[in-house]
């Protein structure tokens, strides 16, 4: 306690000895509660004195450096390694999101955070705000209001005791902060959510409509077949004559199901969703062929499904189950999910060159091929994401252009370039430059770089799914 008095930052206006002191004496609080005692309770209270001694090296990761000078200092008070190691997992249970999987471990959790449901909070809450502003976590009152309510309205008390004593005063400090003013911006998104589930709406009921146009106009009338569960429902329709909505309806409830467990029931619900406004479409519009060039069926049809899946894929559910299936199956077999679809693919088109001839088959694989690509512009659209990593000499000169000039975010790796054959010795330190663009501007990067640095290395990768920092968020399912 002394070395935390003396050598903490001044900074650390929350994580000083003083919040030290405090969850030793929540700790004792909850475990005579809790009947934690003898061996055990000298174990928890030890995790709590030494829980935040990691700030005096870092605020970075601090549980971890916690448990480096819990090993270090405590086998000279007579601590055996099965005891440090039961420390430790205490300690690092209480890392944000707090995941404790032991008693002593849900004790300490509590009483680390038991300032939530006293009357102690708004005192306390202030001081980790100045230190939060000082560590540049946050950058104004607006944002950390915004930060406390969903850290709030996340948090639960592990054990039962602290459950009962603090959780109705918790509840009580959520409900000042959601009416405090700072928090209208957050409150308005959620206002604007209910404006977004009839956008998402809109968008499927667009994506059917292409979907049941590429089935009704382009597909079904020629006997062409496509991929995943829309492929084997045409099969069906085609080799038993059964209503093509019935089957598609049918094939795809038990991965709707499915897709409750494994992706989440938010999309299994939006799915469902969009199946049924799929039937009703392919009920209403007419069956006739457009055109019988095979050609223009296969890149057309392709094209109006793929554009349909798509659509309602952005409003985060999906059309045709198949990867859903695919994802099902991934978690029982060693198959990747690609390897899964395409093997399910094989089958398709197999039966469908026995049944109706290898031209046939043929033509649908382009079907096929032409829906995925279009699936891929439609969900990632022109604006796809792109991972660019480049390695020079300038790296300075280059990431101030890329922040400054193309207004993008870098993030910098520490690196060593050189090695090059015949002069292997030869090496120097350097800066690892890393941005995100998308395939448009690619071009655009590549000059800037050239122009500062023309032996500087560039690769690029596309990336298929990206959140925060700058970029443009996309619903996901």
């Amino acid at each position: 306690m002394d070395k935390l008095k003396a050598d903490l930052p001044s900074y650390l206006t929350y994580h000083n000895a003083a919040h030290t002191e405090a969850v030793i004496d929540a700790a004792m609080r909850l475990a005579s509660m809790e009947k934690v005692e003898n061996e055990s309770l000298v174990l928890l209270k030890t995790a709590a004195l030494m829980h935040d001694t990691g700030f005096l090296e870092s605020n970075v990761s601090h549980e971890l450096l916690s448990c480096k000078m819990s090993k270090k200092l405590l086998p000279e008070f007579g601590y055996t390694e099965d005891k440090i190691e039961k420390i430790c997992k205490m300690i690092m249970a209480t890392k944000l999101p707090q995941m404790p999987s032991d008693h002593l471990s849900q004790i300490l959790c509590d009483a680390d955070l038991y300032y939530l449901g006293t009357d102690s909070y708004i005192e306390t809450s202030e001081k980790l705000y100045q230190e939060f502003l000082k560590l540049k976590v946050i950058k104004n009152r607006n944002e950390w209001d915004r930060m406390q309510m969903d850290f709030l309205t996340r948090h639960k008390y592990f054990t039962a005791s602290a459950h009962d004593i603090l959780d109705k005063k918790k509840q009580y400090h959520l409900k000042e902060v959601i009416a405090n003013p700072e928090t209208s911006k957050t409150r308005v998104k959620e206002k604007h959510s209910t404006a977004q589930k009839l956008q998402d709406v809109i968008m499927m009921m667009m994506g059917v409509t292409f979907a049941g146009i590429a089935l009704k106009c382009f597909l079904v009338p020629n006997h062409f077949f496509d991929g995943g569960i829309t492929g084997i429902s045409l099969l069906i329709h085609e080799i038993y004559h059964i209503d093509l909505t019935l089957v598609i309806i049918l094939f795809n409830l038990p991965l709707i199901f499915v897709g409750f467990y494994t992706v989440g029931k938010t999309f299994a619900y939006r799915t469902l969703l969009s199946v049924v406004l799929l039937g009703i479409a392919l009920y209403f519009i007419p069956q006739f062929a457009l055109t019988h060039d095979k050609l223009i069926i296969a890149v057309f049809g392709g094209a109006f499904l793929g554009i349909g899946i798509g659509m309602v894929m952005r409003a985060g559910a999906a059309l045709d189950g198949i990867e859903v299936l695919a994802l099902y199956t991934l978690k029982r077999t060693s198959f990747t999910i690609t390897e899964i679809i395409m093997g399910i693919n094989i089958i398709i088109f197999s039966i469908a060159a026995l049944k109706f001839g290898i031209e046939t088959a043929l033509y649908s694989i382009l079907t096929y091929f032409t829906a995925t690509r279009c699936i891929d512009y439609v969900v990632e659209g022109l604006q796809a994401q792109t991972g660019v990593t480049i390695i020079s000499g300038q790296s300075e000169l280059i990431k101030y252009q890329i922040v400054n000039i193309l207004g993008k975010g870098v993030t910098v790796y520490k690196g060593e370039r050189g090695f090059l054959p015949g002069k292997f010795e030869e090496s120097a330190d350097c800066d690892i430059l890393f941005t995100v663009i998308t395939r448009l501007e690619l071009r655009k990067l590549k000059n800037v770089v050239s122009a500062l640095d023309p032996n500087a290395f560039v690769f690029a990768n596309t990336i298929k799914d990206t959140s925060g920092g700058i970029l443009n968020r996309r619903n996901k399912h």
